[in-house]
């Protein structure tokens, strides 16, 4: 009860003190004529799990949606992180889980951080403040340059501050004691009291990066590719066509079996199931037969010619070839009587 009570009682004075310097600042700036309002757009945020409450518009800023904070949104980071493009220059990025609300002014933007990291680079003409329930953390330029600076709350109450370019003027809201972190300077506190400043390092840690991919137009424009690009693609080895090309590019060394099976079937009505015949099953070995190596080259030396023996001259190639002379009847006797005669073998 009593950490419920001081919980609610801190938000009170947040509240108190966040319309306190709202109209501080709208006293301090030219009063608005009634024809011309002053715009009260804060900026465009983008993330992957946001949440947004009280005033805010969504538009279409080329063929994207975007959603416009105005004064008295308020944000939740629920992871990863989002990012607020300033309408006058300049990017807050927040890191989550987060929750905060932003009130603008005269200018002047507030921002009140209940939980979470802020990373905010903006520029000298960018009057930003940075509220929690007991410190107030305003970037202070140094020879007009931007403005870097980390903010980080956790529900602890720690509070971690980081002065990547310029200054940061810490100041305790109850009792007014204030404390200037120099640029470079990365300091924490506790319970928000100014006597627990501390050095400590790496503790406010939010980079900046982009949290949404961009969306690309459906409008395509088309150009004649140049002489220099014509040639280019030329020379860029082309990409297989069909599947012998494929195969061609990737060709597996090890052979490629396949198992073809006959259907299987299955009988509600019989208690024992039929087997198949594995006669059926029909294994298929795939390979690839390398083609026949050819070598290519040259025979250094001098020629060596083959002669064949019994060749005809050059002068009678084309001539036609001559029939053997024909046997007479009287030699075929001799032959026989002869054969008859002799002894057998």
């Amino acid at each position: 009860m009593t950490s419920a009570a001081n919980n609610g009682t801190s938000r009170g004075i947040v509240g108190v003190l966040l319309w306190a310097a709202v109209f501080a600042a709208s006293s301090a700036g030219a009063a608005p004529r009634a024809d011309n309002p002053p715009g009260d757009a804060i900026g465009v945020i983008e993330g992957e799990a946001i949440s947004v409450d009280g005033p805010m518009s969504v538009e279409v800023v080329r063929g994207q949606v975007k959603t416009v904070l105005r004064s008295g949104s308020d944000v939740h980071v629920k992871t990863g992180q989002a990012r607020i493009d300033l309408v006058e220059g300049g990017q807050i990025m927040i890191c989550g889980p987060a929750h905060f609300s932003m009130l603008k002014a005269g200018g002047a933007i507030t921002l009140a951080l209940e939980s979470g990291t802020i990373h905010a680079v903006v520029g000298n003409e960018v009057s930003l403040n940075i509220y929690t329930p007991q410190i107030q953390a305003h970037p202070v330029s140094i020879g007009n340059g931007a403005e870097d600076v980390l903010v980080g709350l956790d529900s602890a109450g720690a509070m971690c501050i980081r002065a990547n370019k310029g200054a940061v003027r810490v100041e305790q809201q109850l009792t007014g004691q204030s404390v200037l972190v120099p640029q470079s300077g990365d300091v924490s506190l506790t319970n928000g009291q100014i006597e627990s400043l501390r050095a400590a390092a790496g503790h406010c840690v939010c980079a900046m990066q982009a949290v949404m991919k961009p969306m690309t137009s459906g409008i395509e424009i088309s150009q004649l590719a140049t002489p220099d690009e014509i040639k280019k693609r030329a020379a860029e080895p082309k990409a297989p066509t069909t599947q012998e090309d494929a195969e061609q590019v990737a060709q597996p060394e090890e052979p490629v079996y396949q198992v073809f099976m006959p259907p299987l079937r299955y009988d509600a009505k019989t208690k024992v199931q039929a087997e198949f015949d594995p006669n059926l099953i029909i294994l298929v070995r795939r390979v690839r037969v390398r083609p026949t190596l050819i070598f290519q080259g040259r025979v250094e030396g001098d020629p060596v010619v083959a002669k064949a023996a019994g060749l005809a001259p050059p002068g009678n190639s084309l001539l036609k070839p001559q029939k053997p002379a024909e046997v007479s009847a009287w030699s075929r006797v001799k032959t026989y009587f002869r054969k008859l005669w002799s002894p057998s073998t």
